[in-house]
């Protein structure tokens, strides 16, 4: 058989028939010490995204994304979009930090972080294995007529996986919109706020669809992830791979027969038993090698172990390993292409740290009034200006004034001083009056400083223009 022969499969995926239609995986049930690490990984998320935007840190939301009203919170702490270059950082660091982490581990995200795997194969799947039964029972079940038992199964399977999809979509509009607004609605109920209501239903429905028809579809089709490993991998990333060389020996695989020497008959360890492909949740054969498909779930490492221990064979057939490794047994060496990842990835976290210790808990913006000229007396020049003060903290600034810092002069808040509440906003105009002999020219930069209760919170600067100066 040629090389193209033996590649064809990469010109289809699993989870699609020759004629083109969906073909459903009914994936065996996993068991063994991956999936219960896996299992125990999968807990802890679980409970970290449900109960994330209901814990509070001094009053704030542990995490929240309210795009609308551009209110971010992260791991507790207020950002605004005055701290956009925060978010853009933190964004390249993910991104560094996905490439180092996939160049090295391969798709090891997938299988044991992503949202999407953890939902479907730690809930929606035990939900269907404890309803319809192991793979054997659901594929009898999906052949079968629609009698009153398949009824009854696929209505409470349908029922419960909408039920849990309104609960997903519950918790996601907690980090949309706020948990105690949620609360509120919920407590207020759901004919006070249909729109809400229909946002819900609407979101519970994308959920409903992605896992109960859509499935693993999201990782082989949709998910873009799927689709860097392609470009980050290569012969020196740790995979779950099978051991071709031990496997399939020098006349390849073959089926178990009592009493026979594999080693004779240059068999390899592998006995064609198919259990990796049953347990894997996408459909693929993990010994045809690293597929697009593959999202490191670990299943059929231990259903190959499994196989291994009961036939008397070393387990490890299938296991995390590089090709280099398992073909030149090269142990794992940090290369120049991971070096040069690391030191980005260092010196960006080292710069988001920096820069969250420098961010300010005010911020405070001062703008002369468009279309506005400046007005003259004898000895004064006077500008009008607008301010934005933006208060990032969760304690109230009161009795908060502008003084002028750099010049002698007098700044006058219409209204006159304010206060800023927690996390909120303050607009207003103000005046600012500098004498004529402090000012060197008709455009110069003046400093302010914002006070609350006599005391400094953060300094800001503006021009101030006034009438050409002539010695």
């Amino acid at each position: 058989m040629g090389q193209q022969d033996k590649e064809i499969f990469r010109d289809s995926i699993g989870t699609i028939d020759e004629s083109g239609k969906r073909k459903f995986i009914f994936p065996k049930k996993p068991k063994g010490i991956y999936y219960k690490y896996r299992t125990i990984v999968s807990w802890f998320l679980l409970a970290f995204l449900i109960l994330a935007p209901f814990i509070k840190i001094k009053g704030n939301q542990f995490l929240l994304f309210n795009v609308i009203e551009r209110k971010f919170h992260i791991f507790g702490f207020p950002f605004w979009p005055q701290d956009f270059h925060l978010l853009v950082i933190s964004m390249l660091l993910s991104v560094v930090f996905v490439i180092l982490f996939t160049v090295v581990f391969g798709r090891i995200f997938c299988g044991w972080v992503c949202p999407q795997t953890i939902f479907m194969e730690m809930v929606f799947r035990k939900v269907e294995y404890l309803i319809e039964g192991d793979r054997a029972k659901q594929i009898k079940l999906d052949k079968q007529e629609w009698n009153a038992e398949k009824i009854r199964k696929r209505l409470l399977k349908w029922t419960v996986f909408f039920i849990i999809s309104f609960i997903i979509a519950n918790v996601f509009l907690a980090y949309l919109i706020g948990s105690d607004i949620v609360l509120q609605y919920i407590t207020e109920g759901p004919l006070k706020h249909l729109q809400t209501l229909i946002y819900l239903l609407a979101f519970t429905g994308v959920f409903y669809f992605i896992f109960a028809w859509f499935r693993e579809q999201v990782c082989i089709i949709v998910c873009p992830y799927g689709r860097l490993q392609g470009v980050l991998l290569d012969n020196k990333s740790i995979n779950v791979a099978y051991d071709f060389v031990r496997g399939e020996g020098d006349n390849g695989r073959k089926k178990l027969r009592k009493g026979e020497n594999r080693e004779e008959l240059g068999h390899g360890d592998c006995i064609d038993c198919k259990q990796c492909v049953q347990v894997c949740p996408t459909g693929i054969d993990i010994r045809n090698g690293t597929q697009l498909e593959c999202i490191n779930c670990t299943a059929c490492i231990d259903a190959c172990d499994e196989v291994m221990d009961k036939t008397g064979f070393d387990k490890g057939l299938i296991r995390y390993a590089s090709e280099d490794n398992i073909e030149k047994k090269e142990k794992f060496k940090f290369t120049p292409r991971l070096i040069a990842y690391s030191v980005i990835l260092t010196i960006l976290a080292t710069v988001l740290v920096v820069m969250l210790f420098l961010r300010n808990d005010v911020e405070a913006t001062v703008l002369r009034l468009p279309g506005q000229t400046f007005q003259t007396t004898e000895t004064t020049v006077k500008n009008v200006y607008t301010f934005k003060l933006i208060n990032k903290t969760t304690n109230d600034f009161s009795n908060v004034e502008l003084k002028l810092i750099s010049h002698a002069g007098n700044i006058q808040m219409m209204g006159g001083n304010t206060s800023i509440k927690k996390q909120g906003l303050q607009e207003g105009t103000l005046f600012i009056e500098i004498n004529k002999k402090d000012l060197n020219s008709s455009k110069e930069k003046v400093k302010i400083g914002v006070y609350s209760n006599e005391k400094l919170i953060e300094t800001t600067s503006t021009n101030f223009t006034g009438p050409i100066k002539i010695n």
